[in-house]
């Protein structure tokens, strides 16, 4: 307590100090003459405020939780282990150590690779092998997230623990982890992933600290524990429900999009009819009524398997009726009817996914009033409730994201159900070895979280507190910093080169304030650390600004312009290459340049009297603090990977491999 009160007084420091900072920043401090810059700049200082103020609320109560219960008895739990194109004998590794967890359990190894060597070895070790049934043919994938689903349908533990090829586990990972199911709402525990081939001095920032311990805990109080892809135990009920609800949801949208249709292909029709034609504008009148009560037992909550035949009985009746008076009219609409039926269904096209471009086709065709009725059947009728154009109808994990662990977490979350996060090691995985394999990774990582929140905005998802809306939202929020670095990067070079300043006086009003936030932000991050190493997360987040720019622009592509987004499982092997990886960071090594050619630019303005001692002096300062963040990127270019220490070499070296 005494610690949390410490990080209480420092947040509320760091608040009002960081808003009595950026308030007189844009009342009284910008250069609106050089507006260009000034107001960026003004921006990027309200984003790093923000980006405070998000920090300061997910660490105001940290969680440390007590041991947890012990396990149940008789709980059946699944083991998955993910793999794709890893090196054999690494995979045989992991599933060998989970094998030799205590807790009774299966060990399941998930082969989207469908290798037969692999298979036959799992045969011979007693360990399941699962492949991709032939459901998936021709169907999309969806990555890690897929090859979960197909396997949840192929088994029955009450819990999962997932695992990665390279995340090898200690055996008494479930005997510390399933006792947190003791409550029925608990649906994810989730544990640190901790690397072992990783040097002290951590070159690529693999290592996250910060991330799993004080912020996991934060949000853990918050019940906003993330779900980070591994290391993790999931209750099978709490997927399930989340796959059977989204299935419905889906559905639901489908029949909302079928009567909408359907009202304006009956209003199209009735512009048609002549003065004379009552008994005609009387039936649509009537089937117009009968979409307005669908409509409005579905906001009651009525099933809709119960609404939809009810109004296609209705609809059909009244057909027939119509279709006595009228064969000439049904002859010349089948051709019409014909199209739209196959367009609904033989395209293995969902009626929830179909463009609304081409319902507004369907809706503006010249209809009589008898093809009318038969196109509102065809809509009704072609809800498909299989979802054909996927592998299975059920999707437990999310697959709207190439990260589908954190899109899986919040939808669980904004069911209901609970999260928490255990504060131990208990799995030991294998870092990227070098910068190439790294970006792979965070650039996923970052187009991941991006994608969700485009599609899923945790701020507008209905189910979620505040406090896990902005817990969310404070990760989306992170990857912004991209735009940030590049107004970081440039003001200073611009004031140094030509002389162009952002702020109106470089005078003490300014560094009053600026430096007293500054120094309090840093020993924010040094309370909550209380000892651990954060400097190099906060290099890197500024570090690897192309990376974050990147993923919003491949993102924005994938989500709203429909363009593919490049999945790539991160390799789990030494790099080949010896030389450095120069052409990874041409960016930041620009971006360093520059930084240096102002400097020096700058000295010269000074000594021939064109620039201040105040502004150079302040201005070397902060290229000297960029250039210290970009150096980090030296060392990850030159860094070939880790050697092991011998004594853990193997976490199972008690058995080999066979």
């Amino acid at each position: 307590m005494p610690r949390l009160w410490v990080v209480r007084i420092v947040v509320v420091l760091t608040v009002l100090l960081g808003l009595n900072y950026v308030v007189w920043r844009w009342l009284f401090s910008v250069n609106w003459d050089a507006w260009w810059i000034a107001v960026p700049l003004v921006l990027a200082e309200t984003y790093a405020l923000i980006d405070s103020l998000l920090f300061g609320v997910t660490v105001w109560r940290l969680k440390q939780r007590p041991s947890p219960p012990p396990p149940p008895t008789g709980a059946t739990v699944d083991i998955f282990i993910t793999t794709y194109n890893e090196p054999i004998d690494l995979v045989q590794r992991t599933a060998l150590a989970a094998k030799d967890i205590t807790y009774p359990h299966e060990t399941w190894l998930l082969d989207d690779g469908n290798r037969a060597e692999l298979g036959e070895w799992a045969a011979e070790n007693g360990i399941g092998w699962i492949r991709r049934s032939n459901a998936w043919h021709n169907r999309p994938r969806h990555a890690k997230a897929g090859n979960i689903n197909n396997a949840l349908m192929a088994t029955e533990g009450e819990f999962i623990l997932i695992l990665d090829a390279d995340q090898v586990p200690q055996p008494n990972v479930l005997d510390r982890t399933l006792g947190y199911f003791e409550d029925e709402r608990m649906a994810l525990v989730q544990t640190p992933q901790v690397f072992i081939n990783v040097p002290d001095d951590d070159p690529l920032g693999s290592q996250a600290p910060l991330f799993y311990g004080p912020i996991q805990q934060g949000k853990d109080s918050w019940n906003a524990a993330f779900f980070c892809g591994s290391n993790a135990i999931i209750r099978r009920e709490a997927l399930m429900h989340l796959g059977v609800s989204r299935y419905a949801g889906e559905v639901e949208i489908g029949v909302h999009k079928a009567l909408k249709t359907s009202r304006g292909v009956l209003e199209q029709a009735r512009r048609e009819l002549g003065p004379d034609d009552n008994r005609l504008r009387a039936a649509l009148d009537q089937v117009g009524y009968d979409i307005r009560r669908a409509r409005n037992e579905l906001r009651r909550g009525v099933a809709i398997a119960d609404v939809t035949y009810r109004f296609q009985q209705r609809v059909d009746a009244l057909a027939r009726e119509m279709a006595s008076h009228d064969v000439v009219a049904l002859r010349a609409d089948l051709a019409v009817i014909a199209e739209l039926a196959e367009q609904l269904g033989d395209d293995d096209m969902s009626l929830a996914k179909l463009d609304e471009a081409d319902l507004d086709a369907v809706v503006h065709r010249d209809w009589s009033p008898l093809g009318a009725l038969q196109t509102v059947s065809t809509l009704v009728g072609s809800l498909d409730m299989g979802r054909v154009e996927e592998a299975q109808p059920i999707m437990p994990l999310a697959t709207i994201s190439v990260t589908e662990d954190m899109a899986t977490c919040m939808r669980l979350h904004a069911l209901g159900w609970r999260s928490a996060y255990h504060h131990e090691t208990l799995v030991h995985g294998l870092a990227p070895e070098d910068l190439g394999t790294m970006l792979i990774q965070r650039l996923r990582w970052a187009q991941g979280t991006v994608q969700v929140m485009f599609r899923e905005n945790p701020l507008v998802l209905k189910g979620l507190s505040i406090p896990q809306r902005l817990m969310y939202w404070a990760t989306m929020w992170s990857y912004l910093s991209g735009f940030a670095a590049v107004v970081f990067v440039a003001a200073p070079a611009i004031y140094l080169m030509i002389g162009v300043l952002p702020v109106q006086a470089l005078g003490s009003d300014f560094f009053v304030r600026l430096i007293p936030f500054l120094l309090v932000n840093q020993v924010l991050f040094f309370v909550v650390g209380r000892g651990v190493k954060t400097w190099r997360g906060q290099q890197y987040s500024l570090a690897l600004f192309p990376v974050w720019i990147k993923s919003f622009r491949t993102a924005f592509g994938n989500v709203f312009l429909g363009r593919e987004l490049d999945f790539s499982v991160t390799p789990k092997v030494r790099p080949t290459t010896t030389g450095p990886q120069w052409q990874l960071i041409k960016p930041q090594l620009i971006a360093m340049g520059l930084l240096v050619t102002a400097a020096i630019v700058g000295a010269v303005r000074l000594a021939v009297g064109q620039a201040t001692w105040l502004g150079t002096g302040a201005n070397l300062v902060w290229v000297v603090f960029d250039l210290v963040i970009f150096s980090v990127l030296i060392r990850a270019a030159l860094y070939r990977g880790h050697d092991v220490p011998s004594e853990t070499d193997t976490i199972t070296d008690e058995r080999q491999l066979r």
